[in-house]
């Protein structure tokens, strides 16, 4: 598997892809628009999965906006999940010198990848909330 970082084309990969797990995209202007931002897994030239990392003016980041290939269905998707994942802390540990990571989940399955990269569970029926202004 590779990974790289997004580009801007990527965005319209990753909203139809948002619209095939039946979520509203994001839009474009509420995603890290810089070169480490986020990243995208692919194998053999076909793109998994993608995420977002938003980093602050402390210790902590923020990982959001997971989102995979719903017609990808071989057997290494969760594998593919786990390794973005992955690839996101390591950008956070080693290119911002990060010490916390934070995320809001819903996904049973998301949750037991994240899981199964060390991440242990904080609060949980919480509600979401967002406000354009």
């Amino acid at each position: 598997m590779d990974v790289r970082y997004l580009i801007d084309s990527d965005y319209e990969i990753l909203v139809d892809w948002w619209k095939d797990w039946r979520w509203d995209a994001p839009p474009r202007d509420m995603l890290p628009q810089d070169g480490v931002g986020g990243l995208m897994v692919s194998k053999d030239g076909v793109d998994i999965c993608a995420g977002f990392i938003y980093f602050t003016n402390s210790k902590t980041a923020w990982i959001e906006f997971i989102v995979s290939n719903f017609k990808y269905k071989e057997k290494d998707r969760k594998q593919a999940l786990e390794f973005l994942i992955s690839s996101l802390v390591n950008i956070t540990r080693d290119v911002n010198n990060c010490k916390y990571i934070y995320t809001s989940l819903k996904s049973p399955s998301l949750i037991k990848r994240y899981e199964n990269c060390g991440f242990k569970s904080g609060s949980t029926s919480c509600t979401e909330m967002i406000m354009m202004i």
